[in-house]
């Protein structure tokens, strides 16, 4: 489809993704773009486009997850008072968190955990990398715990509660984890290089293993299963921070859902939600969610939503009626990829050009 004026669908050359595709609605006008291929072969170096990407292509979410699981399940259950956002993560937790981290200090990122942590080579969560409570360090870890939160206080499994709180009432028949629904997945990443060579250069976080003390890497493009080394290695395909596939239709109806959060008050209290959407103490972090600013027509609003490592992000703006949706798969190359959130700025650019002309 034509890209929209104002940033290309997808950047051009072999660095780029393979495939791409890009939607918005919002109360003037709707965005589709699907340019691309969703599984690629090389021949002689070169990257060759096989299948072809389509809207309802199942992609592997990555850190989406920790929002449209995650996020929106624990709105529910502090919606229906079984999980306190200022009580100790450690009243639902056996082990594994510190003593005075709160469940909104881990949807804050802001429990002084490691960022990553190779949980395949050592299951347990390590002592705290920073203070806990005083500053926002981005952490997987806290989203693995705050799944097993939700394991804890439904007495079922993550993949099982998220859909009885999250996907099946929200009506997001393409959206599982670690099946996709059917046959049509994007190739997620070459194969496990990425996850190899952050532990042979302790970059970006000095953890203390290597690559050769673990014999389960994938040497093969992954298809179908999540790229994320501790999702699938550790967990099955199963955990808070990683691991859903979906479509992006169905990313469209989730931030739909989202926006008009006020609409589904038989699933959770609006103020709750409206608590999950307030600005946190740091720049670009509310509960769970991350912030961007967007300017439409003559104002700027607030975007809540978030990116994953993998090429897919989602976003929305509460009670404005507008959703956005992003996928790619941009790890099919063999030259530095483009990052996800260079590819979600040209979207939110896009929706700018396009609100200001519609």
């Amino acid at each position: 489809m034509t890209p929209a004026p104002g940033a290309a669908a997808a950047p051009a050359g072999p660095d780029g993704p393979a495939g791409l595709v890009r939607a918005a609605r919002t109360p003037w006008f709707e965005l589709t773009e699907c340019t691309g291929h969703r599984t690629v072969r090389w021949a002689d170096g070169v990257r060759a486009g096989e299948a072809p990407m389509t809207l309802g292509t199942w992609h592997d979410l990555a850190s989406v997850t920790k929002v449209m699981a995650t996020t929106t399940a624990l709105i529910r259950l502090v919606s229906d008072r079984l999980v306190d956002l200022d009580g100790r993560a450690r009243a639902y937790l056996a082990a594994g968190c510190p003593e005075d981290v709160t469940v909104r200090d881990l949807l804050l990122h802001r429990a002084g955990l490691w960022e990553w942590w190779p949980m395949y080579l050592d299951p347990h969560v390590p002592a705290p990398r920073y203070r806990p409570g005083r500053e926002r360090h981005y952490s997987d870890l806290g989203f693995i715990l705050l799944g097993r939160v939700v394991e804890a206080v439904t007495g079922t499994s993550l993949e099982r509660a998220v859909a009885e709180l999250v996907t099946g009432p929200l009506g997001l028949a393409d959206t599982t984890y670690a099946r996709p629904a059917g046959p049509e997945v994007a190739m997620s990443a070459l194969d496990d290089r990425v996850e190899m060579r952050m532990l042979d250069t302790s970059e970006p976080y000095p953890v203390p293993f290597r690559s050769a003390g673990f014999t389960g890497w994938r040497h093969a493009p992954v298809l179908g299963e999540v790229a994320d080394g501790n999702a699938y290695h550790a967990f099955g395909g199963v955990s808070g921070h990683a691991g859903l596939f979906s479509t992006v239709p169905d990313l469209l109806r989730w931030a739909t859902a989202l926006s008009r959060y006020e609409e589904h008050d038989r699933l959770w209290r609006p103020e709750v939600a409206r608590e999950f959407f307030r600005p946190g103490p740091d720049p670009g972090q509310a509960l769970g969610f991350r912030t961007y600013e967007l300017a439409l027509r003559d104002e700027t609003v607030t975007v809540l939503g978030h990116p994953g490592y993998v090429g897919c992000a989602v976003g929305f703006v509460p009670g404005r009626d507008v959703a956005i949706a992003l996928a790619s798969n941009r790890l099919l190359t063999e030259a530095a990829p483009t990052p996800t959130d260079a590819l979600w700025t040209g979207l939110l650019q896009a929706i700018t050009h396009r609100s200001r002309t519609a």
